[in-house]
Protein backbone atom coordinates (compact mmCIF):
# COMPACT_ATOMS: atom_id res chain seq x y z
CA UNK A 1 0.00 0.00 0.00
CA UNK A 2 0.99 3.46 -0.83
CA UNK A 3 1.46 6.09 1.53
CA UNK A 4 -0.54 8.88 -0.03
CA UNK A 5 -3.56 5.71 0.15
CA UNK A 6 -2.36 4.91 3.50
CA UNK A 7 -3.02 8.86 4.21
CA UNK A 8 -6.13 9.03 2.22
CA UNK A 9 -7.71 5.89 4.20
CA UNK A 10 -6.56 7.62 7.56
CA UNK A 11 -8.38 11.09 6.24
CA UNK A 12 -11.67 9.08 5.81
CA UNK A 13 -11.55 7.30 9.11
CA UNK A 14 -10.76 10.89 10.85
CA UNK A 15 -13.40 12.54 9.51
CA UNK A 16 -16.25 9.61 10.13
CA UNK A 17 -14.88 8.92 14.06
CA UNK A 18 -13.39 11.92 15.20
CA UNK A 19 -11.97 11.49 18.64
CA UNK A 20 -14.36 8.98 20.19
CA UNK A 21 -14.51 9.87 23.78
CA UNK A 22 -14.98 5.94 25.07
CA UNK A 23 -11.23 4.92 23.84
CA UNK A 24 -9.83 8.35 25.30
CA UNK A 25 -11.41 7.99 28.55
CA UNK A 26 -9.76 4.93 28.79
CA UNK A 27 -6.30 5.13 27.10
CA UNK A 28 -4.06 7.82 26.86
CA UNK A 29 -3.88 10.12 23.62
CA UNK A 30 -0.71 9.79 21.44
CA UNK A 31 -0.32 13.33 22.17
CA UNK A 32 -0.55 13.21 25.46
CA UNK A 33 2.07 10.42 25.91
CA UNK A 34 3.88 13.32 23.85
CA UNK A 35 3.46 15.90 26.51
CA UNK A 36 4.24 13.70 29.12
CA UNK A 37 7.71 13.07 27.80
CA UNK A 38 8.18 17.07 27.16
CA UNK A 39 6.85 17.76 30.75
CA UNK A 40 9.52 15.13 31.84
CA UNK A 41 12.15 16.77 29.75
CA UNK A 42 11.40 20.51 30.86
CA UNK A 43 11.56 19.57 34.55
CA UNK A 44 14.43 17.92 34.31
CA UNK A 45 16.05 20.30 31.92
CA UNK A 46 15.04 23.55 31.92
CA UNK A 47 17.43 25.15 34.95
CA UNK A 48 21.41 26.28 35.13
CA UNK A 49 23.37 28.32 32.11
CA UNK A 50 23.06 26.54 29.66
CA UNK A 51 19.22 26.06 28.81
CA UNK A 52 19.67 26.62 25.21
CA UNK A 53 21.64 23.41 24.47
CA UNK A 54 19.32 22.02 27.10
CA UNK A 55 16.28 22.82 25.07
CA UNK A 56 18.20 21.51 21.57
CA UNK A 57 19.36 18.45 22.92
CA UNK A 58 15.46 17.71 24.32
CA UNK A 59 14.09 18.37 20.98
CA UNK A 60 16.61 16.11 19.17
CA UNK A 61 15.90 13.31 21.20
CA UNK A 62 12.05 13.73 21.19
CA UNK A 63 12.89 13.64 17.16
CA UNK A 64 15.67 10.82 17.05
CA UNK A 65 12.73 8.71 19.14
CA UNK A 66 9.80 9.58 17.32
CA UNK A 67 11.87 8.61 14.12
CA UNK A 68 12.53 5.48 15.39
CA UNK A 69 9.08 4.66 16.60
CA UNK A 70 7.70 5.39 13.38
CA UNK A 71 10.09 3.50 11.81
CA UNK A 72 9.87 0.24 13.19
CA UNK A 73 5.59 0.63 13.38
CA UNK A 74 5.93 1.48 9.95
CA UNK A 75 6.44 -2.61 9.54
CA UNK A 76 3.07 -3.52 11.50
CA UNK A 77 0.24 -3.78 8.41
CA UNK A 78 -2.15 -1.61 8.65
CA UNK A 79 -0.83 0.50 11.72
CA UNK A 80 -0.09 3.43 9.60
CA UNK A 81 -3.53 4.37 8.64
CA UNK A 82 -4.69 3.63 12.46
CA UNK A 83 -1.85 5.93 13.38
CA UNK A 84 -2.21 8.57 10.98
CA UNK A 85 -6.28 9.03 11.40
CA UNK A 86 -5.25 9.34 15.52
CA UNK A 87 -2.77 11.73 14.43
CA UNK A 88 -4.98 14.10 11.99
CA UNK A 89 -8.32 15.94 13.45
CA UNK A 90 -10.37 17.29 11.04
CA UNK A 91 -13.33 16.24 12.63
CA UNK A 92 -12.44 17.34 16.50
CA UNK A 93 -11.24 20.56 14.29
CA UNK A 94 -14.78 21.26 13.30
CA UNK A 95 -16.55 20.16 15.82
CA UNK A 96 -14.62 22.42 18.59
CA UNK A 97 -15.12 25.78 16.42
CA UNK A 98 -18.87 24.77 15.66
CA UNK A 99 -19.52 24.47 18.91
CA UNK A 100 -18.68 28.14 19.66
CA UNK A 101 -21.47 28.69 17.05
CA UNK A 102 -23.85 26.87 18.96
CA UNK A 103 -23.03 28.39 22.42
CA UNK A 104 -23.20 31.63 20.87
CA UNK A 105 -26.59 31.29 19.21
CA UNK A 106 -27.84 30.33 23.13
CA UNK A 107 -26.04 33.19 24.96
CA UNK A 108 -22.79 35.18 24.90
CA UNK A 109 -21.97 33.65 28.51
CA UNK A 110 -22.19 30.22 27.04
CA UNK A 111 -19.88 31.22 23.16
CA UNK A 112 -17.37 32.63 25.79
CA UNK A 113 -17.31 29.15 27.31
CA UNK A 114 -16.98 27.15 24.42
CA UNK A 115 -14.22 29.32 22.78
CA UNK A 116 -12.66 29.08 25.85
CA UNK A 117 -12.05 25.77 25.27
CA UNK A 118 -9.79 26.18 21.72
CA UNK A 119 -8.31 30.09 22.36
CA UNK A 120 -5.62 31.08 24.81
CA UNK A 121 -6.59 34.21 25.14
CA UNK A 122 -8.83 36.07 27.48
CA UNK A 123 -12.31 35.30 27.20
CA UNK A 124 -14.18 36.91 30.09
CA UNK A 125 -15.00 40.58 28.83
CA UNK A 126 -15.35 38.97 24.84
CA UNK A 127 -18.39 40.75 23.24
CA UNK A 128 -20.17 38.54 20.58
CA UNK A 129 -18.01 39.91 17.00
CA UNK A 130 -14.71 38.95 19.26
CA UNK A 131 -15.76 35.81 20.03
CA UNK A 132 -17.47 34.95 16.25
CA UNK A 133 -13.39 36.12 15.13
CA UNK A 134 -11.41 33.66 17.65
CA UNK A 135 -12.93 30.87 17.06
CA UNK A 136 -12.43 31.30 13.06
CA UNK A 137 -8.74 32.02 13.56
CA UNK A 138 -8.14 29.05 15.58
CA UNK A 139 -10.15 26.90 12.84
CA UNK A 140 -8.26 28.25 10.41
CA UNK A 141 -5.03 27.96 11.81
CA UNK A 142 -5.32 24.66 13.47
CA UNK A 143 -6.78 23.24 9.85
CA UNK A 144 -2.47 23.95 8.76
CA UNK A 145 -1.05 22.87 11.88
CA UNK A 146 -3.91 19.96 12.67
CA UNK A 147 -4.68 18.29 9.07
CA UNK A 148 -2.29 19.73 6.43
CA UNK A 149 1.14 19.95 8.34
CA UNK A 150 0.67 16.23 9.32
CA UNK A 151 -0.89 14.77 6.25
CA UNK A 152 2.56 16.80 4.27
CA UNK A 153 4.54 14.98 6.38
CA UNK A 154 3.11 11.82 6.40
CA UNK A 155 3.32 12.05 2.46
CA UNK A 156 7.00 12.85 2.91
CA UNK A 157 8.32 10.63 5.88
CA UNK A 158 5.36 8.25 6.40
CA UNK A 159 4.74 7.78 9.71
CA UNK A 160 8.09 8.74 11.07
CA UNK A 161 7.33 12.04 9.09
CA UNK A 162 3.90 12.54 11.28
CA UNK A 163 5.20 11.53 14.71
CA UNK A 164 7.93 13.59 14.31
CA UNK A 165 5.95 16.83 13.41
CA UNK A 166 3.70 16.30 16.14
CA UNK A 167 6.19 16.01 18.83
CA UNK A 168 7.42 18.95 17.74
CA UNK A 169 4.43 20.84 17.59
CA UNK A 170 3.29 19.39 20.58
CA UNK A 171 6.69 20.57 22.46
CA UNK A 172 6.19 23.92 20.33
CA UNK A 173 3.07 24.24 22.05
CA UNK A 174 4.12 23.55 25.88
CA UNK A 175 7.65 25.33 25.41
CA UNK A 176 8.02 27.50 22.83
CA UNK A 177 6.38 30.57 24.31
CA UNK A 178 8.50 33.91 24.87
CA UNK A 179 8.13 33.90 28.74
CA UNK A 180 11.13 33.95 31.60
CA UNK A 181 10.88 30.30 31.79
CA UNK A 182 10.88 29.18 27.78
CA UNK A 183 12.26 31.66 26.03
CA UNK A 184 15.58 30.12 25.74
CA UNK A 185 15.17 27.15 26.37
CA UNK A 186 11.85 26.46 24.05
CA UNK A 187 13.78 27.99 21.05
CA UNK A 188 14.77 24.71 19.50
CA UNK A 189 11.48 23.62 19.79
CA UNK A 190 9.26 27.15 18.29
CA UNK A 191 12.36 27.00 15.67
CA UNK A 192 11.97 23.73 14.04
CA UNK A 193 8.10 24.41 14.43
CA UNK A 194 8.10 27.35 12.04
CA UNK A 195 10.26 25.44 9.97
CA UNK A 196 7.89 22.58 9.68
CA UNK A 197 4.70 24.31 8.94
CA UNK A 198 6.32 26.88 6.56
CA UNK A 199 5.27 25.35 3.44
CA UNK A 200 1.92 23.65 4.99
CA UNK A 201 0.84 26.96 5.87
CA UNK A 202 1.10 28.33 2.66
CA UNK A 203 -0.34 25.49 0.99
CA UNK A 204 -3.17 25.39 3.59
CA UNK A 205 -4.18 29.25 2.54
CA UNK A 206 -4.72 28.18 -0.67
CA UNK A 207 -6.89 25.12 0.09
CA UNK A 208 -8.97 27.96 1.73
CA UNK A 209 -8.98 30.42 -0.79
CA UNK A 210 -10.14 27.64 -2.80
CA UNK A 211 -12.82 26.29 -0.48
CA UNK A 212 -14.22 30.12 -0.27
CA UNK A 213 -13.86 31.01 -4.47
CA UNK A 214 -11.94 33.92 -3.20
CA UNK A 215 -7.52 33.13 -4.17
CA UNK A 216 -7.18 36.95 -3.84
CA UNK A 217 -3.33 35.70 -3.84
CA UNK A 218 -2.25 39.18 -3.48
CA UNK A 219 -4.26 39.96 -0.46
CA UNK A 220 -3.30 36.80 1.40
CA UNK A 221 0.09 37.80 1.00
CA UNK A 222 0.33 40.93 2.02
CA UNK A 223 -2.50 40.28 5.20
CA UNK A 224 -0.11 37.33 5.99
CA UNK A 225 3.21 39.29 6.72
CA UNK A 226 1.14 41.57 9.45
CA UNK A 227 0.94 38.40 11.53
CA UNK A 228 2.89 37.90 14.86
CA UNK A 229 3.39 34.14 13.64
CA UNK A 230 5.35 33.78 10.54
CA UNK A 231 2.58 30.99 9.79
CA UNK A 232 0.00 31.22 11.34
CA UNK A 233 -0.99 34.45 9.42
CA UNK A 234 -1.07 33.04 6.01
CA UNK A 235 -4.23 30.45 6.38
CA UNK A 236 -5.96 33.10 8.59
CA UNK A 237 -5.40 35.69 5.87
CA UNK A 238 -6.97 33.28 3.44
CA UNK A 239 -10.02 32.92 5.83
CA UNK A 240 -10.94 36.23 6.20
CA UNK A 241 -10.76 37.05 2.56
CA UNK A 242 -12.82 33.96 1.51
CA UNK A 243 -15.43 35.82 4.98
CA UNK A 244 -15.24 39.03 4.31
CA UNK A 245 -14.42 39.87 7.77
CA UNK A 246 -11.49 41.22 9.88
CA UNK A 247 -9.49 38.98 11.93
CA UNK A 248 -6.93 39.29 14.47
CA UNK A 249 -6.52 43.00 15.50
CA UNK A 250 -6.40 43.59 19.45
CA UNK A 251 -7.04 41.01 22.51
CA UNK A 252 -5.97 40.52 25.58
CA UNK A 253 -3.57 37.75 27.44
CA UNK A 254 -3.04 37.38 31.09
CA UNK A 255 -4.70 40.53 31.51
CA UNK A 256 -2.40 42.53 28.92
CA UNK A 257 -4.48 44.19 25.94
CA UNK A 258 -2.12 43.74 22.66
CA UNK A 259 -2.91 45.91 19.88
CA UNK A 260 -2.11 43.55 17.31
CA UNK A 261 -3.12 44.70 13.25
CA UNK A 262 -6.18 43.43 11.72
CA UNK A 263 -5.99 41.67 9.26
CA UNK A 264 -8.40 41.85 6.17
CA UNK A 265 -8.72 45.13 7.70
CA UNK A 266 -11.22 46.33 4.99
CA UNK A 267 -13.16 43.18 5.91
CA UNK A 268 -16.66 43.34 8.54
CA UNK A 269 -15.80 43.36 12.29
CA UNK A 270 -19.06 42.23 13.04
CA UNK A 271 -18.29 38.40 13.01
CA UNK A 272 -21.45 36.41 13.75
CA UNK A 273 -22.22 32.47 14.56
CA UNK A 274 -23.67 32.46 11.12
CA UNK A 275 -19.78 33.30 10.18
CA UNK A 276 -18.47 30.65 12.00
CA UNK A 277 -20.67 28.39 10.48
CA UNK A 278 -19.81 29.20 6.94
CA UNK A 279 -16.23 28.86 8.35
CA UNK A 280 -16.86 25.46 9.44
CA UNK A 281 -18.24 24.48 5.88
CA UNK A 282 -15.31 25.79 3.78
CA UNK A 283 -13.01 23.82 6.32
CA UNK A 284 -14.52 20.74 5.18
CA UNK A 285 -14.53 21.53 1.40
CA UNK A 286 -10.92 22.80 1.84
CA UNK A 287 -10.59 19.15 3.31
CA UNK A 288 -12.31 17.60 0.05
CA UNK A 289 -9.90 19.36 -2.06
CA UNK A 290 -7.37 17.99 0.39
CA UNK A 291 -8.82 13.96 -0.09
CA UNK A 292 -8.65 14.42 -3.65
CA UNK A 293 -5.67 15.60 -4.03
CA UNK A 294 -3.78 12.58 -2.18
CA UNK A 295 -6.37 9.82 -3.78
CA UNK A 296 -4.86 11.08 -6.84
CA UNK A 297 -1.43 10.78 -5.30
CA UNK A 298 -2.42 7.84 -4.42
CA UNK A 299 -3.34 6.44 -7.91
CA UNK A 300 -1.06 8.46 -9.85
Amino acid sequence: MTTALALALAMVIDALLGEPKWLWSRLPHPAVLMGRMISAGDRRMNRGSARLIAGGLLVVGLVLMMGGLGWVLSHIPFVEIILGAILLAQRSLVDHVRAVAVGLGDTVAAGRFAVAQIVGRDTADMDAPAIARAAIESGAENFSDGIIAPAFWFLIGGLPGILIYKVVNTADSMIGYRTDKYEVFGKAAARLDDVLNWVPARISALLIAIAGGRIDLGGIVRDAKLHRSPNAGWPEAAMSRALGVSLSGPRSYEGTMTSFPWVNSEGRRDASAADIDTACRMLWRAWGVTLAIVIALAFA
